[in-house]
């Protein structure tokens, strides 16, 4: 039986024996556990997984560090505000108590003209 690619199962059958045949012999050829180049290629990868361990731990412990300065200087200009706007109450305070004297200061003003006056038509 042919089929479109123009193969026939037997060859297809022979192909897929001989793949797994290799397979099966890479597999084999595999040094074992404890060969020194295996060992040597665990080591390798242990120093490369601690590596890449203490990078991402100093990497966490900066992002931390930039976080933490961050919030110190959020709460340095919230304290910076604060005190602004206690500065600002307290001119506004004071312009307040200025302009109530400066009010007191025109009532008894007028009171004393006032009363210079009325003692000014008395005396007539």
């Amino acid at each position: 039986m042919r089929t479109l690619k123009g193969t026939e199962f037997s060859d297809r059958s022979k192909n897929s024996t001989e793949a797994k045949k290799a397979l099966l012999e890479r597999f084999k050829a595999r040094p074992a556990a404890d060969d020194p180049t295996m060992l040597a290629r665990q080591e390798e990868r242990r120093r490369i997984i601690e590596a890449r361990e203490i990078r991402e731990a100093e990497r966490r412990r900066l992002k931390e560090e930039e976080k933490a300065r961050q919030e110190a200087e959020r709460l340095r200009l919230i304290a910076e505000e604060e005190a602004r706007q206690a500065d600002l109450a307290r001119q506004a305070a004071e312009a307040a108590e200025q302009a109530r004297l400066a009010l007191i200061e025109a009532k008894a003003e007028r009171d004393r003209r006032y009363a210079a006056r009325k003692a000014r038509t008395r005396g007539r």
